[in-house]
């Protein structure tokens, strides 16, 4: 990554994103691993406005959309990559809400050769890879740089790519919680609701409504709940078995980690969901103190100063030592 990508002002990366879509007719459009609100949001937007200029598309990710985004447009041809054409490869692609390319997973493999690739993110930690970016790090969401998008390219933000925009607005800012719900935002909400955007039914259906699995293994988790010496570190873990006993899927643990994080005197909560014997996700979120983004980065993963993940090698007890002791150190 050069500097003068980074640097690049935002309006001539909107310009260059708007070209790069009127130049090519057939994209794949590809979200981040374990895809969250951002991530199934952006991934309708820019369906929709792709749909909207006459362009041919498929939307894929690696695994399976939670199915609680299951009202939002395009939803129903949203793939996993193993329901994508046999061996087919893509020329032009866009990715959405993904950090780095390792975020993009196994999707990758279904790039052609020589393959062009715009890259639109809001992370910090975004490693500016691809051909064209569209990287804004004070946007709240990726939702909200597709926005700025709808307008560049005159399309009306109405309807159902109105509904993605407030949704992926919605999750990422924590119900409009988070420091990260600037003026802007609010501005946006506002137009959205004035427009028809029914939030009260958007904030039921991805922020209040909970499976049956999800209790079960939030039951299990908080019976691992776990300090520091000082307390300003808490953790929990879910273990493979915590997962098989539960039938908890990745969706049904979101959320889990705000209940260490949301405990007084705690700076930087933490999650360790064991996928196997030897692999560990992490999830951190910190109220201030602490830049997680950073850490995370340590450890290979990315995200933002309060929120981010990484993925480690290792058994769960040990990893959970690894990392305690890294956000310990990051602490004093």
């Amino acid at each position: 990554m050069t500097d003068s990508r980074r640097n690049r002002p935002y309006e001539q990366q909107l310009a260059a994103a708007r070209k790069f879509i009127e130049d090519n007719d057939r994209f794949l459009v590809v979200a981040h691993v374990n895809p969250d609100g951002d991530a199934a949001s952006s991934t309708s937007a820019i369906g929709w406005m792709l749909e909207r200029l006459g362009k041919r598309f498929v939307l894929v990710n690696e695994g399976t959309m939670p199915k609680k985004f299951g009202f939002l447009w395009g939803f129903e041809r949203m793939l996993a990559l193993d329901e994508l054409p046999s061996e087919e490869l893509y020329t032009c692609i866009i990715s959405v809400d993904c950090a780095d390319e390792a975020r993009i997973g196994k999707v990758k493999e279904r790039f052609a050769e020589g393959a062009k690739l715009l890259n639109i993110d809001h992370h910090p930690t975004n490693d500016y890879f691809g051909d064209v970016q569209l990287i804004r790090e004070d946007a709240a969401a990726t939702v909200e740089i597709l926005y700025d998008l709808a307008e560049e390219m005159t399309l009306p933000v109405e309807g159902e790519l109105a509904t993605a925009i407030y949704c992926g607005l919605l999750t990422d800012t924590g119900g409009f919680r988070y420091s990260n719900t600037t003026p802007k935002v609010m501005r946006i909400a506002a137009e959205l609701l004035a427009g028809g955007v029914e939030g009260h039914r958007l904030a039921e259906l991805v922020l209040e409504k909970i499976t049956y699995s999800h209790i079960t293994v939030l039951k299990q988790a908080l019976s691992t709940l776990s300090f520091n010496e000082d307390r300003q570190i808490s953790w929990i873990t879910v273990s493979q078995d915590d997962i098989r006993m539960s039938g908890a899927t990745s969706e049904d643990m979101d959320g889990l980690i705000l209940y260490p994080r949301n405990i007084e005197g705690v700076e930087v909560g933490l999650l360790f969901k064991q996928t196997d014997e030897q692999t560990v996700k992490v999830s951190f979120r910190s109220n201030g103190k602490a830049d997680v983004a950073a850490i995370a980065q340590r450890f290979g993963g990315g995200g933002h100063v309060r929120a981010s993940g990484c993925t480690l090698k290792g058994g769960l007890q040990e990893v959970v030592e690894r990392v305690v002791k890294e956000v310990g150190q990051s602490l004093r």
